[in-house]
């Protein structure tokens, strides 16, 4: 269509030429006394249009030959620049590649080619951010080849090309920079150095994805428990980690703090820093009654804290693992002593819901011997007895059930009983 347009375009220019000029009969006279010279109008149009161009071409002609020293220069200059930029990229791709030497040796020759270039007067718009970059390539290079003093040294330098108040793109670099810094710190095992580090981080940067999981390992090295549980949590909301993952992080640092309690007011202080869901987990109440069980708390308040996780056994059997089952068993059986009857009756009502469960009779069987109700005790021990996948509980039923045979007068069947649990033992 263009083409089809400046054909048209062409056709109508020759013909306005040859109307202008085919019946133009004007003359141009000039008198040069004594002469008078005639010319006609298209020649004289000829010779104008004729001696601008030549005019024109002569001009610039004379700019071109007049520029060529400036031109020569800014060639030269962007010469050293694409030199340069290709240096910085090979020292990328070495350090990507895992060619440490080579990659801290070609950012040090990016770093002398832009010496040279601000020392003959050029002047790049982003030769701090160049700078900052090539000084953080050195220094990364260095930390891997266990060079510490150099990447020390080229860390300062970036950073001094990375000012706080400079523009938002290198305000980002100083951020990446603090980072990366305290991910070195952290992978020379101080982590009280990288936790300063972030310290120094902006309050929006320091809640980023990569600065919380540096702040996690570190806090976690440091000991810092309290603080590496925020820290999983945050992660948790940003999606760092997968449900499951987050779950069993969060689970395993709480753990650590209740496990780190040394007496029981510390404990309730820890138990209540939990978030709710938190407490709804059946790992952390079990270890969090039997933590206050070991400290000699409340057994009232060790039953309280099982309650979640025992209303989840008894609704779905299998929705515990074989072991926080046991340990739930072994923590209410170290309470029963002073069961309350909301409690026994709780016990009994599950050992009649799921009777094929030898854990619930087992814990009814010995709810029942606490209240002194023989009888109904022992036929509770021995369908447990017989059915106990657990070592330690099958001996303590067959111990307990040799008691009441002494205690029935029964020799042949304490002997037995006391058989069968000299057995388990072994």
């Amino acid at each position: 269509m263009r083409a089809a347009l400046w054909l048209l375009g062409l056709f109508g220019a020759a013909v306005a030429v040859a109307l202008f000029a085919g019946n133009n009969q004007g003359t141009v006279t000039l008198f040069w006394p004594p002469y008078r010279v005639d010319f006609s109008l298209n020649m004289v149009v000829l010779l104008l249009v004729g001696g601008f161009v030549t005019l024109h071409a002569a001009f610039a002609g004379l700019n071109a030959l007049l520029t060529l020293p400036r031109q020569a220069a800014r060639w030269r200059q962007q010469q050293k620049e694409r030199a340069m930029h290709a240096a910085l990229l090979h020292a990328l791709a070495h350090m990507l590649s895992g060619r440490f030497l080579r990659s801290r040796k070609a950012a040090l020759t990016a770093l002398t080619q832009e010496s040279a270039l601000a020392a003959s007067g050029a002047s790049l718009a982003h030769a701090r951010q160049l700078r900052a970059l090539a000084h953080f390539i050195a220094a990364d290079s260095s930390h891997a080849l266990q060079d510490r003093a150099t990447r020390e040294e080229h860390l300062r330098q970036a950073l001094e090309q990375a000012p706080a108040n400079g523009n938002p793109q290198e305000q980002s670099i100083r951020e990446g920079l603090q980072m990366r810094a305290a991910r070195w710190t952290l992978d020379d095992r101080d982590s009280e150095g990288a936790l300063e580090r972030l310290a120094a981080l902006p309050q929006g940067a320091a809640r980023r994805t990569l600065a919380l999981r540096i702040k996690l390992k570190a806090s976690r090295l440091a000991g810092h428990t309290h603080s590496a549980l925020d820290t999983a949590r945050l992660l948790g909301k940003h999606h760092a980690f997968s449900s499951a993952a987050a779950q069993s992080i969060v689970r395993g640092l709480a753990a650590e703090l209740i496990q780190g309690a040394h007496d029981t007011a510390q404990l309730q202080q820890v138990w209540m820093g939990l978030e709710p869901v938190e407490r709804a987990m059946p790992e952390l109440a079990i270890e969090a009654a039997q933590r206050l069980a070991e400290l000699g708390g409340d057994d009232a308040q060790v039953r309280a804290w099982l309650l979640p996780a025992w209303e989840r056994m008894v609704e779905l059997p299998q929705a515990l693992p074989a072991a926080q089952a046991l340990k739930l068993v072994y923590a209410l059986e170290a309470g029963l002593a002073s069961l309350d009857a909301t409690w026994l009756a709780r016990i009994e009502a599950a050992q009649r819901g799921n009777p094929r469960d030898p854990r619930l009779s087992y814990l009814a069987g010995m709810a029942c011997l606490k209240r002194q109700l023989w009888g109904k005790a022992q036929q509770m021990l021995t369908q447990a007895a017989q059915q106990l996948a657990d070592a330690r509980l099958r001996a303590s039923a067959w111990r307990h059930l040799a008691e009441l045979a002494e205690q029935r007068g029964d020799a042949e069947a304490a002997a037995q009983a006391w058989k069968q649990a000299a057995l388990q033992r072994a």
